[in-house]
């Protein structure tokens, strides 16, 4: 069976390796070509076949967001013209598309219309804004994969039928991780680190997020190092997978540098080993529920236009996934000017010094992981395979 896989950011890339190693698992004669990252690669390098593997790195220019995608219209234009091409060359059975709508539901029109099967794995988040979307979810997709259980409802309420709820696949890939057994010791003595107290600093994976949050978290860092209680606390900015340490270290002067840590690769033991995190929102915060950290999410976009374009089209109540699952604020968001070194300094005290306020954010923690959980201990990989494999 030919699969063509697209994923066009970090987390696709992680969602879509283990896709493909379930896919392999139940069908080892698969071939799969693929755009995605680093995680996908190393699962075809196992199983390598001639005119199949990596055809674009994710990394070389994903774009998210109304102002990223003006100013990059001639890259993604270009990259649909080759994924077209791309597709016609290889003649997939199943085109399986990984999030990433703004890309992927293009490509899925094109698709329906040339006679390819479309699988549409972790359905855009329609439900928090450009709803017009449902009516190309329903025309082009043949099955549509969802991972959230409050999603199951939202579709059904819209009219599609063929939609599969499988379980979060985040749920497998943090519980089944090899670095949930580096033990806290080995952490520090692997990256050099003393043995003190830990806040866990996420900026988000996009420059655009980077530029605009880590004023924010230097910011942060340094007005709570200044507190006798936080003087030898260390903060260490969990570096994403594509990024470099130029896009961080712009922002840190050399006298911060001595609280202040950069580590790339080891996002999930950062935020596993400290007191707090702050985490820009996304998948990151959910992970820091599932990770059982305290945290607050701060999240800004560049310019006031780029907010105000944002606040228009997003209808949700809450940015974060972990709290639109428990439909309450489990941790605190601050959006926007809200998210000021003053007000997450309050917040990480709060998370730190306030045993009751920590101890109800974790039993919040406890209903988000419960209710991302099927109960037949089938992972959502596996179940997501199946339906790719049409059985």
């Amino acid at each position: 069976m030919r699969i063509y896989i697209i994923a066009g950011e970090a987390s696709g890339d992680l969602h879509g390796s283990n896709l493909m190693r379930s896919i392999y698992a139940k069908c080892p004669e698969a071939e799969i070509r693929f755009w995605g990252g680093d995680e996908m690669n190393k699962v075809y390098q196992e199983h390598a076949k001639p005119g199949c593997g990596l055809v674009k790195d994710y990394k070389e220019g994903a774009v998210m967001g109304f102002i990223e995608i003006l100013g990059s219209i001639g890259k993604l234009l270009r990259n649909i013209k080759m994924c077209k091409a791309d597709i016609e060359a290889f003649k997939p059975d199943t085109i399986v598309y990984i999030d990433y709508p703004g890309f992927n539901l293009r490509i899925a029109e094109w698709a329906h219309k040339k006679g390819y099967r479309n699988v549409y794995y972790i359905a855009p988040k329609v439900w928090a804004s450009r709803e017009f979307r449902v009516r190309k979810l329903k025309k082009y997709i043949d099955r549509l994969i969802i991972i959230f259980p409050f999603e199951i409802d939202y579709f059904k309420s819209k009219g599609l039928k063929n939609v599969d709820y499988v379980g979060n696949p985040l749920m497998e890939s943090i519980f089944d991780s090899l670095d949930r057994n580096m033990t806290r010791k080995s952490f520090l003595a692997k990256y050099n680190l003393e043995d003190s107290p830990i806040i866990a600093m996420l900026a988000g994976s996009r420059k655009g997020e980077i530029n605009t949050m880590m004023p924010q978290l230097v910011g942060f860092a340094s007005k709570l190092h200044t507190l006798e209680r936080y003087k030898d606390y260390k903060f260490i900015i969990a570096g994403a997978p594509s990024r470099t340490e130029a896009d961080y270290e712009a922002y840190i002067t050399p006298e911060q540098k001595e609280y202040i840590k950069l580590i790339f690769g080891e996002t999930r033991n950062i935020v596993r080993f400290a007191d707090a995190a702050v985490v820009n929102s996304g998948t990151a915060s959910l992970e820091t529920a599932m990770l059982d950290t305290p945290q607050v999410v701060g999240y800004r976009v560049g310019s006031f236009l780029a907010y105000i374009i944002g606040i228009s089209i997003v209808k949700c109540k809450y940015i974060s996934l972990g709290n639109l699952c428990v439909n309450k604020y489990a941790f605190n968001e601050f959006l926007q000017y809200d998210c000021n070194p003053e007000n997450l300094v309050r917040e990480v005290r709060n998370l730190i010094e306030n045993d009751m306020y920590r101890d109800m954010m974790k039993a919040d923690y406890a209903q988000i992981r419960r209710l991302l959980e099927i109960g037949d201990n089938v992972p959502s990989s596996d179940k997501a395979a199946d339906i790719v494999l049409n059985k």
